[in-house]
């Protein structure tokens, strides 16, 4: 079996060394990874550059390729160009930081694991909760484990899943729950602050959800339990998609010569003004 392993902390972290130690027991494991951390990126692909793509060796060996892009693009270009064959399985992680609720929808981790089901591929993405000093070690047998058990299941011709492992869980014996995302809503705020030349800019707090519903990942992550959910790329709403085919969108007079879009604004007077500052401060 072919492994096609990838992450979004970048391909010296060592989330990823951990996984790759596991993976070979197996199969053979393919690393292709971000040359620098991409979290946070979400879905992001690569159009107006070109994917600059290294070699990486450990000593004698060869680690892996490290690419100028995002994990999807990782994904992506792996899958066309740079495993020796089409990969049997895609893992992403290990993250450093826990990727539950609807950060799904911004992880780079999960993007990476949703890119290799769009191609077809069983993808599993794999999230440990942060701490300084993290069991990455123990962090990748135990998904090892879950993955070998995943594989063996009957759930269709391409899966995808996205597994979460609490710190808690490392302790004694983990206890693993199937639960759906949750959709609860983080409490974001951001935080005014001043920089020394007296611009203001905002900080975001990353404040945890409230009113957290029951047997979701975040709530099992909660009790010090393991989260395992299988997601679906396809957000298409279908109930609202039923009701809308009763629906009708008359266009009779809607585009008419006064609605001609007004002409774009240009930076000029914005780039000057900034110049000007910037000179101002320096001299």
């Amino acid at each position: 079996m072919l492994i096609l392993l990838t992450n979004d902390d970048g391909i010296y972290a060592p989330g990823l060394a951990a996984m790759e130690r596991q993976l070979r027991r197996l199969g053979e494991v393919c690393v292709v990874a971000p040359a620098a951390e991409q979290s946070g990126v979400g879905h992001s692909i690569t159009y107006l550059t070109p994917l600059i793509v290294k070699e990486v060796y450990h000593g004698d060996r060869r680690w892996g390729w490290a690419v100028e892009g995002s994990p999807a693009d990782c994904v992506k270009i792996a899958v066309d160009k740079l495993c020796p064959q089409r990969p049997d399985l895609v893992v992403s992680g290990i993250n450093g930081g826990l990727n539950a609720g609807i950060n799904v929808l911004y992880s780079g981790t999960v993007a990476a694991a949703i890119e290799g089901a769009f191609c077809g591929i069983t993808s599993i993405a794999v999230s440990l909760e942060f701490d300084e000093h993290a069991a990455f070690d123990r962090a990748a047998a135990l998904a090892r484990g879950i993955i070998e058990q995943l594989l063996r299941q009957d759930g269709g011709p391409s899966r995808l899943y996205n597994l979460n492992i609490p710190t808690d869980a490392l302790a004694g014996t983990p206890v693993v729950r199937p639960v759906p995302m949750a959709v609860t809503p983080y409490g974001d705020e951001y935080e005014r602050r001043t920089d020394p030349w007296g611009r203001d800019y905002y900080w975001a707090t990353g404040n945890p959800p409230v009113d957290v519903a029951d047997d979701t990942d975040l709530s099992v992550l909660g009790r010090g339990e393991v989260s395992l959910t299988p997601l679906a790329y396809d957000m298409t709403a279908r109930d609202t998609l039923a009701r809308m085919k009763q629906w009708t969108f008359p266009t009779e007079g809607l585009l008419t010569a006064d609605d001609a879009p007004p002409a774009p604004p240009t930076a000029g007077p914005i780039v000057r003004s900034m110049r000007k500052t910037q000179r101002v401060k320096k001299g």
